[in-house]
């Protein structure tokens, strides 16, 4: 068992649910988020560096000081998690602007406006109140943290860290003397790839030099 310092990298697996009504909305288990209907990410552990907050700041701050090899139950109030409700984000909008964009407005439908997502709360006389706090503003939460290992390897770190930092696994790295080596199948920007440089190098100091490349795909013959 090793103590969690800040910027250690550790490997956890979690289930986080609302408090009030025990309703499963987050979790790395697969059979549990088939159970939960739950959708849309890859399940398994994931590696987080301590500090860094790639899960919500609340679980990163109680994990700090814990011990790797151990389960935690964390209750987290709205600041540490979503958020508190802000009240200038529930606002009134015209029922007509959604349907002329071919939304039939109806209450708890999820609706994208102007790039901002958000909830409908109600519909009435020709007018639509929508909540654009996100959907876990105000609540407080459960999670189950299971840490079950601190990460030492370079190469685990790293493939980690660029994993969390662009939401995709679709890339390779290869770590030689020092030296890491990215290839990438999907386009990032290059302010991405400069800012993933530089933490990388605060956060693995033994890695002296971090290079980004495209995957050559096959010519057709």
């Amino acid at each position: 068992m090793d103590i969690i310092k800040k910027h250690d990298f550790v490997e956890i697996e979690y289930t986080g649910k609302i408090k009030e009504d025990g309703t499963i909305f987050d979790t790395t288990y697969e059979k549990v988020a088939k159970e939960n209907h739950l959708h849309g990410h890859d399940f398994g552990p994931v590696v987080i560096c301590i500090g860094e907050e790639h899960v919500l700041k609340g679980i990163d701050k109680n994990l700090e000081g814990k011990e790797t090899g151990k389960e935690y139950n964390i209750n987290l109030k709205p600041e540490d998690a979503f958020g508190s409700k802000n009240a200038k984000l529930i606002q009134l909008m015209p029922t007509n602007k959604f349907k002329q964009q071919n939304i039939q407005p109806m209450p708890g439908l999820q609706v994208n406006i102007d790039g901002i997502a958000g909830t409908i709360k109600t519909v009435s006389g020709g007018r639509t109140l929508v909540d654009f706090n996100h959907p876990l503003a105000g609540k407080e939460l459960l999670y189950h943290v299971k840490v079950n290992k601190k990460i030492t390897d370079d190469k685990e770190k790293l493939t980690g860290y660029v994993k969390l930092s662009l939401g995709t696994k679709d890339f390779n790295v290869e770590v030689k003397e020092n030296n890491a080596k990215i290839t990438l199948k999907t386009d990032v920007p290059e302010e991405a790839k400069d800012g993933i440089s530089k933490k990388l190098a605060e956060l693995i100091p033994s890695i002296k030099k971090v290079e980004f490349s495209a995957e050559r795909k096959a010519k057709n013959k």
